[in-house]
């Protein structure tokens, strides 16, 4: 069984950056690769997704201009530049691959695979 983990969580100021990646135990394949995040009491929600073959990105509205997606194919690994960070950008961050095909990168249950998640507070 594959295993996503996750690092580069942590604690920041407003207005500070991190940056996240996220590391397969081994090869396999897949459509797209995302991140999601889930706060105390909510809905875990899209916040990026990048196409594994070729450069298609897509990004939720409250984090468009400050974060960034990227991977490395050749490390099998996806990363997430968080940029100008707010409190409310606060929760646990997980990354996630979608297998197989789908027109939209946004849907939560079309992913099936997940890390375990990590850590991201920003203080005020």
């Amino acid at each position: 069984q594959v295993q996503l983990v996750e690092s580069g969580g942590g604690l920041v100021q407003a207005g500070g950056s991190l940056r996240l990646s996220c590391s397969a135990s081994a090869t396999f394949g897949r459509y797209a690769m995302g991140w999601f995040r889930q706060a105390p009491g909510k809905e875990r929600d899209f916040v990026a997704a990048i196409r594994w073959s070729g450069t298609t990105t897509d990004y939720a509205d409250s984090v468009k201009g400050r974060f960034t997606i990227s991977k490395d194919n050749a490390n099998d690994t996806v990363s997430l530049q968080m940029d100008s960070l707010r409190p409310e950008d606060t929760a646990v961050y997980y990354c996630a691959a979608k297998r197989f095909f789908g027109l939209s990168l946004q849907q939560r249950h079309t992913y099936d695979l997940w890390g375990q998640g990590t850590q991201v507070s920003v203080s005020s």
